[in-house]
């Protein structure tokens, strides 16, 4: 695989953990926190195959919609996989960072995100990024409003270009998505990264995300290796 062209950045939609539980007899929780260890093989799988960046989607605008009980142990979720899982990240040089307003989180949520931040800030591996209360709308409405501000404050004129404005997003410093997978069926881009999939390749898998192993996660990028990536001019 290592012979040719990798993705830099992979973005995972981890959807069907609902459905996972679903199937076992098991609350969605179960699902859930399953879905939660999976991040931890995922990451580093992508960390050994030399991958710079994998952003997660954890926990969109949208899902404040969930029944309360659901939302609660989400919002949990962060503080039992950091506890578990942040040594083994750290040992394995993964640095964590996340997109996303966390100020709507518990406070003891927030902590937990802003500590695994802090404490894997000088590692040089995978980035680790969960997408957290996050949504792309969201994300391109506030780049806006701050170029705005910046417009209205004489900072800069206003003639913003398309890879300007890329420096206003959430995902600054990074590098673009070169692969967006989706688990569990659905063909949606929910809300994901709106402006930085414009050329990105899309991988659709029927694998729920707590089954989503390594294997799946090579096949997919075996299928983005064998893409003709042209970024709207022709074939060369």
């Amino acid at each position: 695989m290592t012979d040719k062209i990798m993705p830099r950045h992979i973005a995972i939609i981890m959807d069907g953990n609902g459905r996972w539980a679903k199937k076992r007899g098991l609350p969605r929780t179960a699902g859930h926190k399953q879905g939660a260890e999976n991040i931890r093989k995922i990451a580093i799988a992508c960390n050994d195959l030399g991958i710079e960046a994998l952003t997660c989607y954890a926990f969109s605008t949208e899902n404040w919609k969930r029944p309360e009980e659901e939302v609660d142990y989400l919002c949990k979720l962060p503080k039992l996989f950091f506890h578990r899982y942040l040594a083994e990240l750290i040992k394995n040089n993964i640095r964590v960072t996340f997109l996303g307003e966390i100020e709507r989180f518990p406070q003891e949520t927030r902590n937990v995100i802003e500590t695994a931040v802090e404490k894997t800030k000088i590692n040089t591996g995978l980035n680790l990024c969960l997408a957290v209360n996050y949504g792309g709308q969201r994300e391109i409405v506030l780049a806006v409003r701050k170029y705005t501000q910046e417009v209205i404050d004489g900072k800069r004129k206003n003639d913003v270009t398309e890879e300007e404005f890329s420096s206003y997003l959430m995902t600054k410093g990074m590098p673009g998505v070169d692969l967006m997978i989706r688990t569990s069926g659905e063909e949606r881009i929910s809300n994901f990264l709106l402006y930085q999939l414009a050329y990105s390749e899309l991988v659709f898998t029927e694998t729920a995300w707590p089954d989503f192993d390594r294997d799946a996660l090579e096949k997919a990028i075996q299928i983005y290796q064998h893409r003709n990536r042209r970024f709207g001019g022709l074939a060369s």
